[in-house]
């Protein structure tokens, strides 16, 4: 006679956990993969304008990095092309944060990676509109002198979201903060309707 067989049976095995490097990788790759997301934003209309789009290598403050190129284009144009990659930041944080369970509560390193891309890059951009510098090519140029406004000001419209994003992240279930997300990004892309051909 077995003398366990009355027992409470056993727990089921535990899945097996990913390791922090495989976890740190993935994550390094949605980095990436959000990188990749908003140079893709500025091809697709680079191409869609036929803007002879290219990709030159710049540099600010000895670190080198590239920057995609075009043709000159008309102002809204250039503000579209300029906010590209900011749209598909915005169009991909608000997908990650909007389905299914939340990002915060799930082990998804890669969308992880995704969002912390989307949400640094803006603080950056932001942070180089106030100050005024960084390459000529930057984004918030290009759409501060299509749009023809001081460069500061461009900082809180990509900010904003970004911002809202962070705190959705950590408080999922608020309603007001996501449709206040979702106005900051539509007032951004309304901002093109600034620029004058």
């Amino acid at each position: 006679v077995d003398p366990a067989a009355g027992s409470a049976p056993s727990a089921a095995p535990a899945r097996p956990r990913t390791s922090r490097v495989a976890s740190g990788a993935q994550f390094l790759g949605g980095a990436a993969l959000g990188l990749a997301m908003h140079e893709s934003g500025h091809l697709l209309f680079d191409v869609a304008f036929s803007a002879d789009p290219g990709v030159a290598r710049v540099s600010y403050a000895g670190i080198p990095f590239f920057a995609v190129t075009h043709a000159p284009v008309t102002a809204r144009r250039e503000a579209i092309i300029s906010s590209a990659g900011f749209w598909m930041q915005h169009a991909s944080s608000e997908w990650l944060l909007s389905r299914g369970r939340p990002l915060r509560e799930r082990h998804a390193p890669l969308a992880k990676g995704v969002l912390a891309f989307n949400i640094l890059t803006s603080v950056m951009y932001a942070g180089a509109a106030l100050a005024t510098t960084g390459p000529d090519e930057r984004d918030t140029r290009g759409l501060a002198v299509s749009t023809r406004m001081a460069e500061p000001w461009i900082a809180p419209v990509i900010l904003s979201p970004a911002l809202l994003d962070a705190v959705r992240y950590v408080k999922p279930r608020s309603r007001p903060l996501r449709w206040a997300s979702r106005a900051a990004k539509v007032g951004g892309v309304l901002l093109v309707l600034r620029a004058r051909d």
